[in-house]
């Protein structure tokens, strides 16, 4: 599946504007995780890109959330891997822990751009590009903030073998650059 398959998948089951730029930013912070790692590009952004597929089927039910999106995946004949790392970004559904640098860096990657969004949420000029990552740091010792982030889940970037700080510029980084996509 090229990217613009996946966007028009992508589309078809999601409606909400701001989750469609959740998922454009999760596809970006994957994309330059696996440059930084020398893994599959365009593998790790697709995951990315379509790790939410399901969320407004299952109505964000965790019970299920990952495992329709597999299920609508291997359908459509998507890579394991990508459908595997897809399953696992919610250990919920799958009852079981993550394991190996695809799925750390997904659960890491995608939870990361929820503090980063809030974050920019609340600088004066609401740009992505303005957003210190000492500003980040800050906020990821500040539970109420943002509280529905799981920091544990962004802290699994040193499970995939990047420390934190080198993990928020990046995902700044990578915000940044498509920052006027995503309205940030």
């Amino acid at each position: 599946m090229n990217r613009e398959e996946a966007i028009d998948l992508l589309k078809s089951y999601i409606k909400n504007p701001n989750m469609i730029n959740h998922c454009l930013a999760s596809e970006a912070v994957m994309r330059d995780l696996a440059r930084h790692f020398g893994e599959d590009e365009e593998k790790w952004a697709l995951a990315g890109l379509l790790h939410d597929l399901d969320v407004e089927v299952i109505n964000a039910d965790p019970k299920e959330h990952g495992l329709k999106t597999a299920e609508i995946l291997e359908e459509k004949g998507l890579d394991g891997g990508i459908i595997d790392a897809i399953k696992h970004h919610n250990e919920e559904a799958t009852g079981k822990e993550r394991s190996g640098r695809f799925q750390h860096a997904l659960a890491a990657g995608e939870t990361i751009t929820g503090l980063i969004v809030a974050t920019t949420l609340v600088y004066p000029d609401k740009k992505v590009a303005s957003v210190k990552p000492k500003s980040i740091r800050k906020r990821m010792k500040e539970k109420s903030f943002a509280a529905s982030v799981k920091r544990e889940n962004i802290m699994e970037c040193e499970k995939a073998g990047i420390p934190l700080d080198e993990f928020i510029v990046l995902s700044l980084g990578a915000m940044s650059r498509i920052g006027d996509d995503i309205g940030l």
